[in-house]
């Protein structure tokens, strides 16, 4: 294959992973204002949703063992293949997340949250703006912006703290608000764990340009 088509096969999974990153993205916000508004027929949208996302993973995921397979790329070219294969595999357990928070707001019903939602969108604000840098790092091969990402995950982690330590409050305080802070428990964790598969993700773009694959950032959970 001539330089200039495989440069522009690999520019179109590039391209195939970014629009796959808008859709996760979007899936994740959708289900937080879903859960905020107590949107059922939204959240099962989002959970509908997710079909999709896990087919698009794997038809990335395809095309990208068929680059390998037919041109045996090599150095640079090889691990951007490899790091596209493990972005997709990110992207989509962000979308599983996202389908996770909407089932926790179909198993809610219409009841609604223990308390008014702050830091729960504020979590959701954070974690998909990590997301969003991270895929500019990729198709930049932007090394500041991907440590930025990995930094910009305390943020998350912070915030995550204290959800944690107002619903335990509430539980202490009222065990009949158990299963109602337990929802949003799990919501605040699920969003913590997206932060977390950006933060993967730009590790990887500095794989991807380095050569090194290295954990900058550890989860706390």
């Amino acid at each position: 294959m001539p330089r200039e088509d495989f440069d522009l096969k690999l520019n179109q999974l590039q391209q195939e992973v970014e629009t796959l990153a808008q859709i996760v993205g979007k899936s994740i916000n959708r289900a937080v204002d879903a859960l905020k508004r107590r949107d059922l027929v939204a959240s099962q949208e989002v959970v509908n949703d997710d079909d999709y996302i896990d087919q698009k993973r794997f038809e990335i995921e395809d095309r990208c063992v068929d680059m390998i397979a037919t041109q045996q790329p090599m150095a640079g070219d090889l691990r951007a293949i490899i790091a596209l294969l493990h972005i997709v595999v990110e992207l989509e357990r962000m979308g599983d997340y996202a389908e996770g928070i909407a089932k926790i707001s179909l198993s809610m019903g219409d009841a609604p949250p223990l308390k008014p939602l702050i830091d729960i969108p504020r979590m959701a604000e954070k974690a998909t703006t990590m997301l969003n840098d991270s895929i500019d790092a990729l198709l930049n091969r932007d090394m500041v912006k991907a440590n930025a990402v990995c930094q910009a995950d305390d943020e998350v982690d912070d915030l995550y703290d204290q959800v944690y330590r107002e619903l335990l409050t509430f539980m202490i305080g009222d065990p009949d608000t158990i299963q109602r802070a337990t929802y949003l428990l799990w919501v605040a964790h699920d969003l913590e764990r997206i932060a977390d598969r950006a933060t993967n993700i730009a590790e990887r773009v500095i794989f991807l340009v380095t050569g090194k694959l290295v954990e900058i950032n550890v989860s706390r959970y």
